[in-house]
């Protein structure tokens, strides 16, 4: 089973260790997490957990989004349940504003919580959010192009991109050419960052080096399975 969370990225510090040494880490909130659902292979066809982080208010909230953490009495649910369906079980939380779900086996049931704790003991982390978009960008910004020469017949082109296609043959630009385009607001995953402290009470967790994003934005924390 794969433990994972989901959480926020508060921002970046530093802390010092026993011998002094300073080490830059990322701050961020994790948990309480409420499982919703838990996907099963005779059911769903596959496994896997849903798990909610941070309440919604109810007047912000769709009705869908409330029924799907309670029971509204529904005249779907109210059909399903005359026909014999079996219903699904609710969690009986609040509406929650970052629902995603981790494959994996489960290790919860449906309405438990899980906190920063599950992480003591593991020593690599996997970081997943939406990076800072950028908006449209040029080569050199966007792919480290070093751009034209400065003198020498360059005129008002230092910047550009340079020729992008081919001769008479074959005579169009190959699909995945580096150009400029829109830059950033993608999903990116941050690999085997090492946990420098888990603070359980807080519901904190810090790792060394940087994570995708901005400051707010909201990140899935998974165990790394990656070796070394």
């Amino acid at each position: 089973m794969t433990k994972g969370i989901l959480g926020r990225k508060v921002g970046t510090t530093q802390i010092f260790q026993e011998d002094g040494t300073a080490v830059p880490v990322t701050v961020l909130e994790v948990g309480p997490c409420h499982v919703l659902q838990v996907r099963t292979v005779e059911r769903d066809g596959y496994e896997a957990v849903q798990l909610g982080f941070l309440d919604k208010p109810r007047r912000l909230s769709s009705r869908a989004e409330r029924g799907h953490v309670a029971a509204i009495g529904s005249k779907r649910s109210k059909r399903l349940s005359a026909a014999g369906v079996e219903v699904a079980v609710k969690p009986s939380c609040e509406p929650q504003r970052f629902v995603r779900e981790l494959r994996g086996k489960p290790a919860h049931e449906v309405g438990a919580q899980v906190t920063a704790a599950i992480f003591d003991g593991v020593k690599a982390v996997d970081v997943t959010g939406n990076s800072k978009g950028r908006g449209f960008s040029g080569v050199m910004k966007r792919h480290n192009f070093h751009g034209q020469r400065a003198t020498h017949g360059v005129k008002k082109c230092h910047r550009h991109a340079g020729g992008t296609s081919m001769a008479t043959y074959p005579g169009r630009v190959f699909k995945g050419q580096k150009m400029a385009g829109q830059y950033g607001a993608t999903k990116t995953t941050v690999r085997n960052l090492k946990i420098a402290k888990v603070d359980a009470e807080n519901n904190l967790l810090l790792v060394q080096g940087s994570v995708p994003g901005p400051t707010g934005c909201y990140v899935v924390v998974r165990e790394t399975n990656k070796v070394g």
